[in-house]
């Protein structure tokens, strides 16, 4: 008998897969694709020799992991690779603000009459960083937090709605780039915790940055997957599970799903009944002759690019999607272009570029006409460099990952208290009515991204179970 099953391959499962087998647990990993990575993936979408990230690209969670910095990934490949700039957000007068390493340049593009309130807002936990974010990534009840007066302060001042923080923000500049940030998790700005939210994705970029990883996001997965195996870990890919039944006899079995999915193989019932989806995205990726046409040169220069005019264009976005039921006339807009930094993604002068908008959970329309005409306000010319494109709606994300119920990304709704307590209100939230099943997906703290700390909190409650078994078996 195996100590531990674990269904799903993406970065949560093959965490939670990896820590159970550092610890000396059998561990044995399913997977219903073909290929390891949930939503960090890499194939050729558009044209031969163009490799695009179906999901996510850059990795701001994932190189300030501490979950992955605790394994040694770049012997199995693993290569992150860093832009000039992070990340930069445009402005339709072709000036544009930035997320650089450096808080003081950071600080300079929202102009001086914000460069003091940046500064005094993030520098006080810079030093303190990698506690913080391992007290902010270990919650709930999975550890004592390292420094909790550090964590209190983080959240005194991200708990509050990010419309809240950004008063202390003059001008617009600094509000728009902000609010872009707060955007990645498609939340209304309004919402709670959502100066959090932007708070963590600043302070990333000034700690460690926003790389992507040489030749995609499948470096990262099959870095953990050749880490598993070495370990020990069995991988089975093209393994679909409907019911516990189908998976060999364990003592644990572990979920890198949604709370719905998990519940209908386990047979939970109405358990997660109560559980909330999110809006969906829509997703292009392209092929380009050259590199995007961007207006602000700090924009060519950058990995990430954020599309919205304004706040106020950014709050509409967000808000048509999650409280209006519809798609945004003019939608904000998460954009990677990898071939700025990674030659390997495409033909010589040539370029694979990544852009998605938010809609409504499981819309049906098309955004590809909007999409464009925002980067066209951004970068005229942008439709004359495209080689090919491909699309995918709330429904194609839906079938390529199965977790991405009506195009949630983020595998539920970070709104309300569900940004903070998920998958239910309980302390104990990778426990399940079944003893022998947890669950480790997005859905779970600390919620969305690719860091893997899902799933290396939820081994932590598997591992303290299976030592009560064998403690209580000793003792009879």
């Amino acid at each position: 008998m195996l100590d531990a099953v674990v269904v799903g391959a993406g970065p949560n499962g093959l965490t939670a897969a990896v820590e159970l087998a550092r610890r000396g647990f059998s561990v044995a990993l399913f997977e219903a694709r073909g290929t390891v990575g949930g939503g960090a993936r890499t194939e050729e979408l558009t044209l031969p020799g163009f490799r695009h990230d179906p999901c996510s690209a850059a990795h701001p969670l994932a190189i300030n992991s501490p979950a992955f910095r605790a394994m040694p990934l770049e012997r199995y490949g693993l290569e992150w690779l860093h832009a000039e700039l992070p990340m930069a957000h445009p402005f339709p007068d072709g000036s544009a603000a930035v997320l650089s390493r450096s808080v003081a340049e950071t600080a300079a593009s929202f102009g001086p009459r914000d460069a003091g309130a940046y500064r005094r807002l993030v520098e006080p936990f810079l030093p303190r960083w990698d506690t913080l974010v391992r007290d902010f990534m270990s919650l709930p009840r999975t550890a004592l937090p390292r420094d909790p007066v550090t964590l209190a302060r983080f959240g005194l001042a991200g708990l509050p709605p990010s419309t809240w923080l950004t008063r202390r923000f003059r001008d617009e500049r600094a509000k728009t780039l902000f609010a872009g940030l707060v955007g990645h998790v498609m939340a209304p700005l309004s919402g709670l915790a959502t100066g959090a939210v932007g708070l963590v994705f600043a302070l990333a970029a000034h700690a460690r940055g926003w790389p992507v990883a040489r030749g995609g996001s499948q470096s990262l997965s099959d870095a953990l997957a050749a880490y598993l195996v070495d370990l020990g870990g069995a991988v089975h890919t093209d393994y679909e599970v409907k019911r516990l039944d189908d998976l060999p006899p364990a003592r644990a079995y572990v979920f890198d799903t949604s709370p719905t999915a998990l519940g209908r193989i386990a047979g939970f019932g109405n358990y997660y009944e109560g559980y909330r989806y999110g809006p969906g995205v829509f997703k292009i990726d392209y092929a380009l002759d050259g590199p995007v046409p961007w207006t602000a040169k700090e924009a060519r220069a950058a990995g990430t690019v954020q599309i919205g005019a304004d706040s106020a264009e950014i709050g509409a976005a967000l808000r048509a999607v999650s409280r209006e039921n519809r798609a945004p006339d003019r939608p904000f807009m998460i954009t990677v272009q990898p071939g700025v930094v990674d030659p390997t993604r495409a033909p010589a002068g040539r370029q694979v570029f990544w852009a998605y908008g938010h809609v409504p959970n499981g819309w049906t329309g098309d955004l590809t006409e909007a999409m464009e005409r925002q980067l066209e306000r951004f970068a005229p010319g942008f439709r004359d460099r495209v080689l090919a494109r491909v699309t995918a709606g709330p429904a194609e994300l839906a079938a390529h990952n199965a977790n991405y119920v009506g195009g949630d990304i983020a595998t539920g709704a970070v709104s309300g208290l569900q940004t903070l307590l998920r998958p239910k209100l309980t302390a104990f939230p990778y426990v399940t009515p079944h003893p022998a099943v947890f669950l480790c997906s997005s859905a779970t703290p600390p919620g969305p991204g690719v860091h893997g700390m899902s799933g290396h909190n939820a081994a932590k409650a598997v591992w303290r179970s299976l030592r009560r078994q064998s403690s209580l078996r000793r003792q009879r």
